[in-house]
């Protein structure tokens, strides 16, 4: 299994079979993400120590900046408020939290723990 297909599929990075998490989450009704803390297969522990997420919010950032370029350059054709455009990007923002959440953890994991570290 690729780590890329890991990621999308939010497997364990060491035997690509558990799930990272327990619950999506659900940002419409104020439910976060929850997170295994060991794999259900293999007992990997995911969380090595306090604090180790802390880096995934940088890959979270650049992942919901890119979003919103995108986001920007495609609705730009069909808006020309710019306030419209900001409450726009703010409501995908909102919406897409939970799987930025997700998809930064991801990363993060599959950065320094995976098993062949390659993206």
């Amino acid at each position: 299994m690729s780590a890329l297909v890991g990621i999308i599929t939010e497997k364990c990075p060491k035997c690509g079979k558990g799930k990272v998490f327990s619950s999506k989450g659900n940002p419409l009704l104020f439910r976060m993400p929850r997170m295994n803390e060991h794999c259900p297969v293999c007992n990997h522990k995911f969380e090595k120590e306090p604090g180790y997420f802390f880096g995934s919010m940088f890959v979270s950032y650049a992942v919901t900046v890119g979003e919103m370029i995108v986001f920007f350059l495609l609705a730009h054709f069909f808006v020309k408020e710019i306030v419209t455009m900001i409450v726009l990007i703010g409501i995908l923002s909102v919406l897409l939290s939970t799987f930025n959440f997700r998809l930064s953890r991801m990363i993060w994991i599959y950065l320094l723990d995976g098993k062949n570290r390659q993206l």
